[in-house]
């Protein structure tokens, strides 16, 4: 490479995969530099940090998958100090104008970067944000667990024997559970109705050892949570889970949220300006962080049960002719600032000097 080409600005773009990424570089021109394949280590990281600081000085780094394959390699760069983008795979228009492999993947991230198309700030997933995504992602593992456990109870009692049907029939989960995991059907069983009991039997302690693995997930959570966000578990009506949610949908670095306007787009609650000529319209947003979106609903929901303030508001509104989805959509907007001043720090004003 000529040595003058080692004063520029480069400009990376990366296409992340399980094993191996593909890396493209461009000088400040937007002229491709050359594209490096890297194996998914941090050795590989190494060599392409070498192989790019052989070309010029890194500007920024656009990086696909970040939540994903390209996790380890967007903390590994953000450590060293240099300036990585989230950018999006590209859409199928440009594929189809020039084509799909990794080392085009690479180069459009990169011009997504120069151009201004990717300029979010991925999450840096290393704090306690990111052990309670952890933590959720098992929970919810079990939890499924736990309700296929249940459901394959019910259709053994409906073709068991009259006798263990009668004594099944009417209780609750609970006590469901509770009779049958007593049960010793015994050792050998040889018969209809013992070989029934064992499978029940089965089912319900697999169904206890769930429920006992959720409720101590369930206390872990609590804890980072509480320590997370302890401004936002203060608030009446904002659970765990719920805050878990908003918690994810941020991430551990929440300063990379310019403002709560970017964070009702994160949660899919800011409406799409929809106009065209004389028509002057907004959208309903149907993107955004979803788990964020149900969390924000389940609180609108919940206050429109108890809280004066909403009771009053969502009155008012009706009067105005609004439904009730329409009204929980503006209630959404309106939590979600009220959330945002509460989950994201905001720096404080320089003193005023004399």
């Amino acid at each position: 490479m000529p040595n003058s080409m080692t004063s520029a600005d480069v400009t990376l773009g990366i296409d992340t995969h399980a094993d191996v990424h593909v890396a493209a570089a461009l000088d400040h021109h937007g002229r491709l530099l050359g594209t490096h394949l890297l194996p998914a280590t941090p050795e590989g990281y190494a060599s392409l940090e070498a192989w790019a600081a052989g070309l010029g000085t890194v500007e920024r780094v656009g990086l696909e998958g970040t939540g994903c394959y390209g996790a380890g390699l967007s903390r590994w760069m953000r450590r060293r100090g240099h300036q990585v983008v989230e950018v999006n795979r590209p859409d199928r228009q440009m594929r189809h104008r020039k084509g799909k492999s990794d080392a085009l993947d690479a180069e459009a991230a990169a011009r997504a970067v120069q151009a201004g198309i990717a300029a979010a700030v991925p999450k840096s997933g290393d704090g306690a944000v990111e052990m309670i995504r952890a933590l959720r992602v098992a929970r919810r593992s079990a939890l499924k667990a736990r309700t296929q456990a249940v459901n394959q109870i019910k259709p053994l009692i409906v073709t068991a024997c009259d006798s263990l049907r009668e004594q099944l029939r009417g209780l609750h989960r609970k006590e469901l559970i509770q009779t049958i995991t007593r049960w010793r059907p015994g050792t050998a069983p040889d018969s209809l109705t013992t070989v029934t009991k064992l499978a029940m039997r089965s089912i319900a302690c697999r169904y206890r050892q769930l429920d006992e693995e959720i409720s101590e997930l369930d206390r872990h959570l609590q804890r980072l949570v509480d320590q997370a966000a302890p401004a936002l578990t203060a608030v009446k009506g904002l659970g765990t889970g719920t805050v878990a949610s908003l918690l994810i949908a941020v991430g551990d670095n929440s300063e990379r949220l310019r403002s709560e306007s970017a964070f009702a787009h994160l949660c899919g609650v800011a409406p799409i300006p929809a106009s065209s000529g004389k028509t002057n319209r907004h959208r309903l947003n149907r993107g955004g962080d979803r788990q964020a979106n149900h969390a924000l609903y389940m609180i609108a929901v919940s206050r429109m049960a108890w809280e004066p303030r909403t009771r009053a508001y969502v009155a008012r509104r009706t009067a105005e002719g609004k439904t009730k989805p329409e009204i929980i959509r503006c209630l959404k907007r309106h939590i979600a600032r009220e959330v945002y001043r509460l989950l994201v720090p905001r720096t404080p004003a320089p003193a005023a000097t004399t």
